[in-house]
């Protein structure tokens, strides 16, 4: 069974940063995709990023894009998210999401995913 464990979350002033990190258990990652989503209240559950476990190559939202970084450690089978140029609009829960069907190709929407963390909360403030 797969385990999924953000953290880093917090509360940061706009302009500011931040650093995600997400630790994986259960399984020996190859060609799953990892990935980040964002919700924030009263809204729906938003793909933000995602990276291929296998050759490193990344997908980002339009509106991170620039902004945000995905990287993971395959030796440490985490995923990590760097936030630099921080709005009041990112702020929501941020999940890190595993698809583990090695289709090889990207799925931006929540659907695609198998397992999911429990979140952790992004505030940015004005």
């Amino acid at each position: 069974q797969v385990q999924l464990v953000e953290s880093g979350g917090g509360l940061v002033q706009a302009g500011g940063s931040l650093r995600l990190s997400c630790a994986a258990s259960g399984r020996t990652f190859r060609r799953d995709i990892m990935g980040w989503f964002r919700q924030a209240p009263g809204k729906e559950r938003e793909f933000v990023a995602a990276i291929s476990w296998r050759d490193g190559s990344t997908a980002y939202s339009d509106s991170v894009k620039g902004r945000f970084t995905i990287s993971r450690d395959n030796a440490k089978n985490s995923l990590y998210l760097q936030m630099n140029s921080l709005k009041p609009e990112d702020t929501a829960v941020y999940y890190c999401a595993a698809d583990v069907s090695s289709r090889g190709y990207f799925i931006l929407r929540r659907t695609g995913y198998d397992y999911w963390g429990q979140g952790t909360q992004v505030t940015v403030s004005s």
